[in-house]
């Protein structure tokens, strides 16, 4: 039987992949299933949004440069958390962290530091441990913080 996934990695991109790679490396010493998909919110709409509807993912990690869009685009279109990963591409990143961090009330997107990837993973895994308790005892394992 297949592990049920609990991650969706959604990248803009292809030039975004070794960000998300990096998050998929977190998630795999954590033991938690993930898929990366390559979908544009401006170019690929009516896909992502059919990906977004049928996604079995627990938890979104959307990595964007620039504009951004990728984040706000799934929030506003799931319930289910979104972590947004804001890329360091032009401005220092900083034109992509305020487009993620700046989301209309109610459209909420979590958001870590500029092409801060691992850190989305760890987030991600903390969400998923409030109800896994295999999630939460290997996030015990391996953090720094409680040691």
């Amino acid at each position: 039987m297949e592990a049920k996934l609990k991650v969706a990695i959604v990248v803009g991109s292809g030039t975004d992949t070794e960000l998300s790679e990096r998050a998929a490396k977190i998630l795999e010493e954590l033991g938690i299933s993930y898929e990366i998909k390559v979908l544009s919110a401006h170019r690929q709409p009516s896909e992502l949004e059919a990906y977004i509807k049928t996604c079995q993912a627990e938890v979104f990690i959307a990595i964007a440069g620039l504009a951004a869009h990728l984040p706000g685009f799934i929030a506003s279109r799931t319930l289910k958390p979104v972590i947004g990963v804001p890329r360091s591409v032009k401005l220092g990143g900083l034109d992509s962290l305020l487009s993620i961090v700046q989301m209309p009330r109610g459209i909420p997107v979590a958001t870590v530091g500029i092409d801060n990837a691992e850190n989305a993973a760890w987030l991600a895994a903390r969400i998923l441990a409030l109800k896994d308790e295999q999630v939460s005892a290997k996030l015990v394992e391996k953090s720094t913080s409680y040691k």
